[in-house]
């Protein structure tokens, strides 16, 4: 019933308290190494964008889907924003941004605009960091400006007087710089109305603009925490203060914890440390350690040694800056205004950029900005305060392992809390859906809705109750949500199970009895569970991936009642057909390598004693020969593939990439349909609500006419039609690989029934981004026999997962023959 996690960006982490963004050290003249054109700030830290994982030149489109090369080298995915999945593939890593930054020109009089449209930039008056953000606060402010209040506009109009050194922080004029973040300046008063939000009491500490503002703040004043403090020393400087405190650790995180650790359980006594150099900054800092200390001690104060470390560490690193909790609130709140996200990255700010200097060809559709996404500025506040609150839930239940009691009991109170605004918020919105929104148009939208938070919430409370017994209230709540129809419609297939469920085994004996005796009540109770699977079979919103469980639960309870055989249901059509298991014998290499030690230079000794590798161990890559191609190596979906082909198959290895192209060429139109909300720039390859539960809903007779075409045989006509427009352009779509040639894709739909392809394009449509993993290894057709299949390739000791068991299921379900091919080898060959 957790349903799947659902990960949250550090923008709303928020658990106990609100986690302040880190200081940032001033270096010293004499040891800046780094180029005036960067700035110093938290992007230094992410310089390279992952490498894209699409075969040829196919656009990525779910952040499911993994490479082989990613597995490999264990590169590490930051969760993509709904923009940013939309938006093509282009470089956003440092060379990226120095190409755009390196396009000068004579005339330094540009203004943002004129940057971006000429792609014209001057050396040292400005940079891509501050065209992005400044970009996001032009468009908000010009469209949007009634979500904030007089002191927030205030802060607005002390950002666009800041300097270029004080926005881009630029070390050239650092001096300067550091004055202008620091100098406080007053702020009106505000006229706005008092923010609701139910399961959370106060806002985050120190996020409220007071009567005094100011950009940053200095450690002098604001740290005064050990863990802040070491937060900013380097791995070396921790080393010699951890040994100075007789510590030990691994890594940074265990000297820091272990450090932290004691500095709670000793007594204060004066020590001194590391020192960089007798500098008469230094001598100053020094100095007045000892003071505080003295007078620390005189009063009684610091009993332990947190202060005496703090202050070390701070008269090692000098003084440093953070940006404002306050600022660092307001700027994220304009992020989420503009890119209508509450996830957002550093790549966020660049990516569009790049996207618009680009020469690609898009799609032809209508951009419709919507200026009314938040109608008012409470309701956005109570939104941000509603998606700490459903963090709040998820670490409870997803991020903190085993979930005890009191972790229960804090989600219990925190959905007491919301179950009544919920209420009243769902009621207005099914107002405005019924006076306001033409047919599914309003469901992007609804997503930035406090109700849509609360409703996931909600639907973490029924597992909650769970947990406690209390069947009969949970019966009750999934009830309320499978009665509305505006709110996480993916779920709908889950709630229908677990309310069957719920009826079948618990419900007879909560429930009144109406002088029914307790065999009665049951049989009552597992008739009302069978009509609650119809239901679900028969909702249009219930995703097909839970058609299967439901149909398994009808014929069981029809049978418990005795229901006649005429009268029974015959799902015979849909039943899943366990997949052929194919064993393929080959040749499996083994590569010798030679270990290093500690990445030290090998000496003749290591040299000498080399260690094979077994690759066929868990997880790792095996590599193959290839009998077909002059025995070349080959991998081992490559080697099955070859076997296939022997035997009079063709096909592709493309984990998914087929049936993604399939789905692009043939809903190419239904994906660029006029929905409002859903492009928001003139440079997406997908709407915005591909990725989500929205796409299907908003769409949904387009979906099912486009359906009923595919069944009816017109794909190739679809097929061809698509590829004769967008062929020649290269039009960046989404899934769309380009690179396959369009006779194979062509004779693929042929070979396919067109009930099963419909089928298969009704998941993706109800599902885009989840299902984008898990799709057999090999895809292949036989236009001999008029078939199409596909091919699970497992080596030793693999397993399937749950996505591909999944999709094996869907499959099978639409009458697609699948097959489990394990690759055995027979013969071992060391190189």
């Amino acid at each position: 019933m957790l349903g799947q996690r659902i990960a949250h960006p550090p923008s709303t982490n928020y658990a106990e308290e609100f986690q302040l963004p880190p200081a940032k050290r001033l270096k010293r003249r004499d040891n800046i190494n780094i180029s005036p054109s960067r700035p110093l700030s938290e992007s230094e830290n992410h310089d390279a964008s992952p490498r894209p994982i699409s075969r040829r030149n196919e656009v990525p489109d779910s952040e499911a889907e993994s490479s082989e090369a990613e597995e490999e080298e264990s590169i590490p995915h930051a969760s993509q924003t709904e923009l940013e999945s939309a938006l093509p593939p282009v470089k956003t890593d440092k060379g990226a941004i120095a190409e755009y930054e390196a396009t000068r020109a004579a005339d330094d009089n540009l203004d943002l605009q004129g940057r971006l449209g000429q792609r014209k930039w001057v050396q040292g008056k400005s940079s891509i960091y501050v065209d992005a953000f400044n970009l996001a606060l032009e468009t908000v402010l010009d469209e949007e400006s009634h979500l904030f209040d007089e002191p927030e506009m205030a802060v607005f109009q002390r950002w666009k007087g800041l300097s270029y050194e004080g926005q881009y922080l630029d070390i050239a004029d650092l001096n300067a710089a550091v004055d202008e973040l620091l100098r406080p300046c007053g702020l009106p008063e505000t006229t706005a109305m008092e923010r609701i939000a139910p399961g959370e009491s106060e806002p985050p500490k120190d996020t409220v603009l007071s009567d005094s503002f100011t950009f940053a703040d200095g450690s002098v004043d604001r740290i005064d925490s050990l863990e802040e403090a070491s937060s900013l020393l380097m791995l070396e400087e921790l080393k010699e203060l951890a040994k100075e405190a007789k510590v030990q650790g691994k890594n940074k995180g265990e000297l820091l914890k272990a450090l932290r650790r004691t500095s709670q359980k000793q007594g204060g006594l004066g020590w001194s440390g590391l020192k960089r150099c007798d500098t008469e900054e230094s001598i100053k800092s020094e100095l007045l350690v000892d003071i505080d200390e003295e007078t620390d001690l005189l009063n009684g104060v610091g009993t332990n040694r947190d202060s005496h470390f703090v202050r070390k560490i701070l008269s090692n690193t000098g003084p440093c800056i953070r940006l404002s909790s306050a600022a660092f609130k307001l700027f994220e709140r304009v992020h989420l205004v503009f890119y209508r996200s509450t996830e957002w990255t550093e790549k966020s700010l660049t990516t569009i950029i790049l996207a618009r200097i680009s020469r690609r060809n898009f799609p032809d559709y209508i951009v419709s900005r919507s200026t009314n996404i938040f109608l008012s500025r409470s309701i956005l506040l109570e939104f941000e305060a509603s998606i700490r609150t459903q963090f709040a839930v998820d670490n409870v239940l997803e991020f903190s392992g085993t979930v005890n009691k009191d972790g229960l009991y804090k989600v219990k109170g925190i959905f007491e809390e919301v179950y009544p605004r919920w209420l009243t918020i769902l009621a207005e919105e099914q107002r405005k859906e019924d006076r306001v929104y033409e047919s599914g148009e309003g469901a992007y939208l609804r997503r930035f809705s406090p109700a849509w938070v609360y409703t996931r919430i909600v639907h973490k409370g029924t597992y909650v109750l769970g947990r406690f017994k209390e069947h009969k209230r949970e019966h009750q709540l999934l009830t309320e949500l499978l009665d509305q129809h505006l709110f996480h419609a993916a779920r709908r297939g889950a709630w229908y199970q677990r309310k069957a469920l719920l009826e079948e085994h618990y419900m007879w004996a909560l429930a009144p009895h109406e002088d029914r005796s307790d065999e009665q009540q049951q049989k009552h109770w597992k008739r009302i569970a069978l009509r609650t699977c119809e239901d679900g079979l028969q909702d249009r919103e219930c995703h097909i991936i839970y058609h299967h469980d439901l149909q398994k639960r009808i014929s069981k309870l029809e049978r418990q009642l005795k229901v006649a055989k005429r009268h029974q249901h015959d799902f015979g059509h849909v039943r899943l057909a366990k997949p052929i298991e194919r064993f393929v014998e080959g040749t499996r290499v083994e590569r010798e390598r030679t270990p290093s030690r500690n990445g030290r230079r090998r000496s003749s000794t290591d040299k000498a004693a080399t260690t094979m590798i077994n690759s066929s161990r868990r997880g790792g890559k095996t590599v193959w020969l290839d009998p077909l191609e002059s025995n070349g190596e080959c991998s081992v979906e490559a080697m099955c593939l070859s076997h296939y082909r022997s035997m009079g198959w063709k096909g592709y290895h493309s984990e998914g990439g087929v049936i993604r192209t399939l789905f692009g060429y043939l809903f190419y139109d239904v994906l660029f349909t006029y929905i409002p909300n859903v492009f928001q720039t003139p440079f997406q390859t997908c709407p915005l609500d591909l990725h989500t539960d929205a796409f299907y809903p908003s769409r949904i007779s387009e979906i099912n006419q486009r359906l009923n075409e595919v069944s009816n045989g017109r794909g190739v006509e679809i097929l061809r039609r698509v590829h004769e427009e967008q062929k020649e352009k290269q039009t960046c779509v989404v899934g769309i690989d380009w690179g396959f040639e369009i006779d194979d894709l062509v004779e693929i739909v042929e070979c396919f029934k067109g009930e099963a392809l419909s089928t298969i394009c009704k998941v993706m449509a109800q599902e885009y981004q989840q299902r984008g993993g898990g799709i057999p290894d090999l895809f292949l057709w036989n236009t001999e026999k008029g078939e199409v299949m596909f091919a699970e390739v497992k080596s030793e000791n693999d397993r399937l997962s749950d996505t591909q068991r999944l999709w094996i299921d869907v499959l099978s379900g639409a009458g697609v023959k699948v097959e489990l091919c394990n690759a055995v080898a027979k013969e071992v060959v060391r190189r």
